[in-house]
């Protein structure tokens, strides 16, 4: 059996378990893996580095100068060739991160009837309101032909039902 670490179109990660990569490669080509957040069928892997331990006959060394840091986590990092962010980015991926923060704090979670809600709210059924939420892809594209009024978050969001 081999596990990948995979991510959908709306970047939701999690885990398959495959009979080879042979097995992924033919389930991804006919559409059997779908993201169990959203249904998206658009999967790819997630970068991933594997933590291969020393083997038991081994003295650990410290490694060399310029061997890359070894991140002892379950969860894979984001990385980048670039060296740094330049402080203008950075300040702005915090502004826009902190906007986010507070327009979630005034909008109301509506979950997977995103896409009913939204309609609702629309076609002036239902009081005028910030919503957030989960849809499709396809769901999403449907509402947008329709002129309504929607934007992807540009963080993760993690649901309230999911917290600790």
């Amino acid at each position: 059996m081999i596990s990948y670490d995979l991510l959908c179109a709306r970047q939701h990660r999690f885990e398959g378990w495959f009979g080879s990569s042979s097995d992924y490669d033919k389930q991804l080509a006919s559409g059997m893996i779908a993201c169990p957040i959203c249904d998206s069928v658009q999967i790819t892997k997630a970068l991933t580095a594997p933590n291969v331990g020393a083997k038991g006959n081994q003295k650990s060394e410290a490694p060399a100068a310029h061997a890359p840091a070894v991140i002892d986590s379950e969860e894979p990092a984001s990385v980048s060739n670039m060296a740094e962010m330049p402080p203008a980015m950075v300040k702005a991926v915090e502004q826009l991160a902190d906007m986010q923060k507070k327009m979630l704090e005034k909008s109301d979670w509506v979950g997977r009837n995103f896409a009913d809600e939204a309609r609702a709210i629309h076609y002036g059924e239902t009081a005028d309101r910030l919503i957030h939420g989960e849809t499709s892809q396809e769901e999403a594209e449907e509402l947008a032909e329709e002129g309504v009024s929607i934007a992807p978050l540009l963080f993760p969001h993690v649901p309230p039902e999911a917290k600790n």
